[in-house]
């Protein structure tokens, strides 16, 4: 397993990180999940992402079981914010309401602290100032090692920064948000004001809904059971994703790995980038592991930005501008 910093924090985690939104009473029982979570973690991956939403609070107690014993070993995040019960505060990222939530957290993850607690969207409503104090009280009550935030916009991001500069407050160091080669927007500022100001991405949703996995296939049958069943494959829209999915699955078959592996290397080559990877089987375990030995050629990388370009326009030269990808490490 290969590990890597969190943020500009001092704090090691793997470079993938599992997502457990799937493991409770949304899908997953608790026994099948705890099952799969023991060879989650004997493989080498210590980071776990899940939420006080996640299975109405069940994802959340699985992972505390799972952990049971062997706590210290593994770095837990969950997040706040989206509407958990009825009643006016039963939403937001309010004081009142973080030192309500990240009680029921800890006490369904059976831990006394949570490595990392992150604002699960941005709340309009609530000053920001106001939940950085929160998590900075809690961060002195040991109660939560480091904070992070999710779908912040850059301003959002930089506005969070500059306040807890101007306030001496904790500070992010992460944004969690939705990053794929299907879904690149995020470089257009995101990405570049987290790394100039040291935050990680914790990139949800790597495979895009599946289309990178391999599982929506030109001219092959949609699986049993899927998504793909609820969309109509036959809009220009989709009918376009499917031609980018056959060429992307060409590069792959000639590198002689698979789609979901190319996808996540694609990913995992930004160093400040950290996939959270849902895993339902130990085959998508064995996958989600392969991609961590593959390296993409600038070749490819290349032809990767052809078939979907990115956003990203560097405006620091001689006042015009390029679109170019984001410089690698």
């Amino acid at each position: 397993m290969d590990y890597g910093y969190m943020g500009r924090s001092g704090l090691q985690v793997s470079r993938l990180c599992l997502g457990t939104m799937t493991y409770g009473d949304w899908d997953m029982d608790e026994q099948s999940s705890l099952s799969l979570l023991d060879r989650i973690l004997d493989s080498g991956i210590n980071f776990l992402d899940t939420a006080d939403t996640y299975g109405k609070g069940t994802s959340e107690e699985i992972i505390g079981k799972s952990l049971k014993g062997r706590r210290d070993k593994f770095i837990v995040a969950t997040k706040f914010k989206v509407r958990t019960a009825e009643g006016p505060n039963g939403e937001g990222a309010s004081r009142y309401r973080i030192m309500r939530q990240v009680e029921a957290s800890l006490k369904r993850l059976g831990t006394d602290y949570i490595d990392l607690y992150q604002i699960h969207r941005p709340d309009p409503y609530t000053p920001i100032d106001e939940t950085l104090r929160a998590l900075d009280t809690l961060v002195s009550q040991g109660k939560v090692r480091y904070i992070g935030c999710s779908n912040f916009e850059a301003w959002r991001m930089v506005e969070s920064l500059w306040t807890s500069e101007k306030m001496n407050l904790e500070r992010f160091v992460t944004n969690q948000l939705s990053y794929s080669l299907f879904n690149r927007y995020s470089e257009q500022e995101i990405i570049p004001a987290a790394k100039r100001h040291g935050l990680s991405i914790l990139a949800y949703s790597p495979l895009a809904g599946g289309w990178l996995s391999g599982k929506y296939r030109r001219n092959k049958p949609l699986p049993a059971g899927s998504r793909g069943e609820q969309m109509d494959l036959a809009t220009p829209h989709n009918q376009h994703k499917l031609d980018i999915v056959e060429q992307l699955a060409g590069l792959a078959e000639t590198k002689g790995v698979t789609l979901s592996q190319f996808s996540l290397a694609w990913l995992l080559q930004r160093p400040e980038v950290i996939p959270i990877v849902g895993i339902r089987n130990e085959q998508q375990l064995a996958d989600n592991l392969g991609a961590l030995n593959i390296r993409l050629s600038d070749e490819e990388i290349q032809q990767i930005d052809r078939l979907i370009p990115s956003p990203y326009q560097d405006f620091s030269g001689d006042g015009s501008f390029t679109i170019s990808r984001i410089a690698m490490k």
